[in-house]
């Protein structure tokens, strides 16, 4: 297919060969070098594998070379670049090419203002790069780099350089750069998942977004980060750092988008200096020391999306003042010291678009709060909204026609989903979940929970919740992972929920119930673990059997089409259930009794009540 396109381009004057994103596959033709005039070659972003044809280097009219996002494999000789002299643009990364990038010292290269070799097998820094003084976009992450920054690249277009990408390489520091970095129109500076040691380096003041997570950097936060007044991403988390969070990180509320500290050992209070905040949308101090109230000024920031503050020794009421935030969709406070009982926010918002809450493994107590239930209004939708992430993306640099350089800021977390604490690298917006559990809430579910129906967990296991499961919570039909184990429930497992078939994890042991075990559809997938210590529950997977097998759950229709009794009882059955649930408590408490006795009377039973339901007033039940 490649080199269809290149016979059409010999017969034509185009100068620019622009293949971006065409899912092309196959080699890349030696042919191509005959196309001498080219001044552009495009072919990022396709299937092309083999390697790079010698016959590139006849292209001596190029100045830009684009074969980054393909399967390109081999060894490269970066000599094979030398005599595009008018080459600035060149772009390798992320193919399966191992580059070579020791030429003699005598050869002359290219200027490159934009130079991407990221995944490009690096071992070191390459040499040729001294030579290089006008460099605006440098990205060399994903390599084998060891060692020091060398002390030559501090004096290396200083005053061209505006995004530098050494991320995910094997840095351990830099040799002797002063101790603000020179570049002086440095607007992008990655530096993550490296093994940086020593002081966090300061960025110049044009800085705009720095990255410096998952080193082992020590010390505290230098202030003078703090005078750096158009910086909109701040990320140091994972690092060991340590000391008071600045107070004067409030003079960067206004600018500042992601400001993220988390997995540090910072202690004391979290600052009250966020008055501003027009632009802060994801905040994380997760997994530190820190003490004191929440800052009540985080309630000033709007645009707030994400509150990360889980794993600290926080020692507050649950912050219902933020409900009034009107983008906030998640809210981690697990692992904290919160007191107290669950009120409802005064303010006309209860957080609107919420779509995750962890407030596990704290000493809240009272009642769960119905009243927040019935207002997450996020969370009663069943969203059929594109999948997004929660991250932030700037764009460095954009190239018409072949995409562009962008700066990316992923959300991630860390839940208890299926019994195990799982780590979500990305947060999706189309996840839901609530989890309230290891706190010291009583009294019974309420049935309000059932309005969740776009909820995928729900924990509210290890507390001291009593009566039944709600039968409401047939509703949650995504629900995924259903926790309520370690509390006082009382009564049997609903059969309606034999009806949520996407729920792969439910546990409710070390509870009160009793009656048989639904034994159709997931239930059948589900282990002893899953129903252990309720000492009257029976039925497989228990080894207690249930005594009187007429008293064990009808089975579901679909499975017993010959019986037409049981067919007929069972379908009845639900549709008796919907008219208790829209006419009142009365008709369901009545059919809900129904549903327990033996089937000849269910039969019979529903039989009337069929009969009594067509003389009902539906209208008057639907007012």
């Amino acid at each position: 297919m490649v080199s269809y396109w290149i016979q059409l381009v010999t017969l034509s004057p185009w100068l620019n060969l622009m293949m971006s994103n065409c899912n092309f596959s196959g080699e890349i033709p030696s042919s191509l070098g005959n196309l001498t005039n080219l001044i552009g070659l495009r072919l990022q972003y396709n299937s092309l594998h083999g390697s790079i044809p010698q016959s590139i280097s006849r292209l001596v009219n190029l100045e830009v070379l684009s074969l980054n996002d393909n399967n390109l494999s081999g060894t490269v000789e970066f000599e094979l670049f030398l005599r595009l002299r008018k080459l600035f643009q060149l772009q390798l990364s992320r193919n399966n090419i191992s580059l070579l990038t020791n030429p003699s010292t005598n050869s002359t290269f290219p200027k490159f203002r934009i130079l991407c070799l990221e995944h490009c097998d690096l071992g070191e820094f390459p040499e040729f790069l001294r030579n290089q003084d006008q460099l605006e976009i440098l990205v060399l992450a994903g390599n084998k780099i060891h060692g020091q920054v060398p002390k030559w690249m501090g004096n290396k277009s200083i005053e061209t350089l505006m995004h530098l990408d050494l991320e995910n390489n094997f840095l351990t520091g830099f040799n002797q750069l002063p101790v603000v970095l020179p570049y002086v129109n440095l607007e992008h500076l990655l530096l993550n998942d490296n093994l940086l040691q020593g002081v966090v380096p300061i960025p110049p003041p044009s800085i705009a977004s720095y990255s410096i997570s998952n080193n082992r950097l020590t010390g505290e936060i230098p202030h003078l980060i703090c005078n750096r007044s158009l910086i909109t991403k701040l990320d140091l988390s994972s690092n060991n750092l340590g000391g008071l969070v600045p107070q004067c990180l409030g003079n960067l509320s206004d600018s500042l988008t992601i400001l993220d500290l988390q997995d540090n050992s910072f202690h004391g209070t979290i600052p009250e200096t966020f008055s501003k905040g027009k632009q802060l949308r994801m905040i994380d101090f997760s997994q530190n020391q820190l003490q004191g109230r929440l800052p009540r000024s985080l309630a000033n920031c709007t645009k707030l999306e994400a509150v990360k503050l889980g794993n600290n020794q926080i020692h507050d009421i649950f912050p219902s003042w933020l409900g009034i935030l009107p983008e906030l969709s998640i809210l981690i406070l697990r692992s904290n010291e919160l007191y107290g009982t669950i009120e409802s926010s005064d303010s006309n918002f209860d957080f609107p678009k919420l779509h995750i809450i962890d407030l596990s493994n704290n000493d809240l107590t009272g009642k769960l709060p119905s009243k927040h239930f019935q207002n997450w209004k996020a969370m009663q939708i069943v969203d059929d909204e594109q999948l997004k992430y929660m991250e932030e993306q700037k764009t460095v640099r954009a190239f018409p026609g072949e995409g562009a350089i962008v700066d990316n800021y992923v959300l991630s977390m860390t839940m208890m989903n299926k019994g195990m604490e799982m780590v979500y690298g990305k947060v999706s917006n189309l996840f839901i979940a609530i989890d309230l559990s290891r706190n010291r809430f009583e009294g019974e579910i309420p049935e309000v929970v059932g309005h969740l129906k776009g909820v995928n967990l729900l924990n509210l296991s290890h507390n001291f919740l009593t009566g039944p499961i709600p039968f409401t919570l047939a509703n949650l039909t995504v629900l995924e992972s259903l926790d309520l184990s370690q509390n006082k429930l009382s009564g049997v497992i609903p059969l309606q929920l034999m009806e949520l078939t996407f729920l792969s994890h439910f546990n409710v042991s070390q509870n009160h119930l009793k009656g048989p075990i639904p034994h159709e559809k997931q239930f059948n997938t589900f282990n002893n673990s899953s129903f252990s210590e309720n000492p009257e529950l029976c039925g497989s997977p228990l080894s207690n059997k249930c005594e009187n097998p007429e008293n064990s759950m009808p089975p579901s229709s679909s499975h017993n089409s010959t019986n037409h009794n049981s067919e007929f009882s069972f379908e009845f059955g639900w549709k008796v259930v919907a008219l208790g649930y829209g006419c009142g408590f009365v008709f369901g408490a009545v059919f809900g009794q129904i549903m327990i006795t033996k089937k000849y009377d269910w039969f019979m039973k529903a039989f009337a009540i069929r009969q009594l339901g067509r003389r009902v007033n539906w209208r008057h039940c639907r007012n």
